[in-house]
């Protein structure tokens, strides 16, 4: 396929109270003003059945905790949206908590055409704390409620194209796009809830959009590929959550934008075409990657200290 009409489910605040089930109809809504609009593939955010919970200070393996995620995929609550999308022959990137026997992550699914889930995702780049910490305004607890995804950055082929998933913030760090497009990926989908106002500097709440932005442009550009990212946002208990969801072209252009903080749908024509040039010529991997340059990449996880080429190397006369 050289093109997939591709539609960004963007969704307003969950509040606490508010049960999957009248998520589901918010997200049946939207998925039926895709099939509109001729949408075969739709993105919901990360977390899509439910609040943020992160955002409040539970203990290991209470009930309450619990309740946020999912026994199973689908369950008897979000059968009816996979039952909707396949009746509309369209395919869907679902975030929500994951329960995996003992172990608990942060994970995305990609469904196809047919209700069938053919993919999976787990975050990798846990964001925020393990423990609470009472000096900041609001908490972030994703290290304390989710293993780190252990499935990597899959590319499934799939709906006549090469699609791969990504998290929230996996999509701040450039490893995340490249591993995928070392696979040829053609469309990058991720969800995100980003939250300001937990106690950051100020510069780093008032420039939230812009970071977001600029990830996924460059993400998209240096990687040739699509990306369709889709938010939920708004005052979400108590704090907001940038909106922003956009699709993004291969060459780095924002092809559209949610302009609400609320439910809205926007769309564009992926054409996978538009790459060509990019991949053949400016990020040609074949041709230009150097991966023996690269090693501290995969060598060090924080950073270390500079690693200087001997004088007798950079050919110095007084080696």
């Amino acid at each position: 396929m050289e093109a997939l009409v591709t539609g960004v489910a963007q969704m307003g605040p969950i509040q606490k109270i508010d049960s999957r089930a009248a998520v589901v109809r918010r997200m049946l809504a939207l998925l039926a003003e895709a099939k509109a609009r001729g949408c075969r593939f739709v993105v919901f955010p990360e977390l899509a059945l439910t609040t943020f919970f992160p955002r409040w200070v539970y203990e290991p393996g209470e009930p309450a905790l619990d309740a946020w995620f999912e026994d199973a995929m689908p369950g008897p609550e979000t059968r009816p949206l996979f039952d909707a999308a396949a009746a509309a022959g369209i395919g869907f990137y679902l975030g929500y908590a994951e329960k995996a026997g003992n172990r608990r992550f942060n994970t995305a699914i990609l469904v196809d055409g047919t209700g069938r889930i053919v993919g999976k995702y787990r975050k990798v780049h846990l964001p925020g704390h393990a423990e609470p910490d009472p000096s900041r305004l609001g908490e972030h607890l994703e290290k304390r409620y989710f293993h780190v995804g252990d499935l990597g950055f899959p590319v499934f082929e799939t709906m006549g194209a090469k699609i791969g998933m990504c998290i929230c913030n996996d999509r701040r760090w450039p490893e995340t796009y490249r591993v995928m497009g070392l696979q040829g990926v053609e469309l990058i989908a991720l969800g995100y809830n980003t939250p300001t106002g937990l106690g950051e500097p100020y510069q780093a709440a008032a420039q939230a959009n812009m970071h977001n932005e600029l990830s996924l442009r460059a993400g998209a550009y240096q990687n040739a590929t699509w990306v369709a990212a889709a938010a939920k946002c708004g005052v979400e208990g108590g704090y907001p959550m940038i909106g922003q969801s956009m699709i993004v072209s291969p060459l780095g252009e924002v092809v559209a934008m949610a302009a609400t903080l609320e439910d809205e749908l926007i769309t564009a024509r992926c054409d996978m075409k538009l790459a060509a040039y990019a991949r053949t010529e400016i990020f040609n991997f074949a041709r230009h990657r150097r991966p023996e340059a690269y090693a501290l990449i995969t060598d060090r996880v924080g950073a270390g200290e500079p690693v200087v080429p001997s004088r007798a190397q950079m050919g110095l006369d007084d080696a």
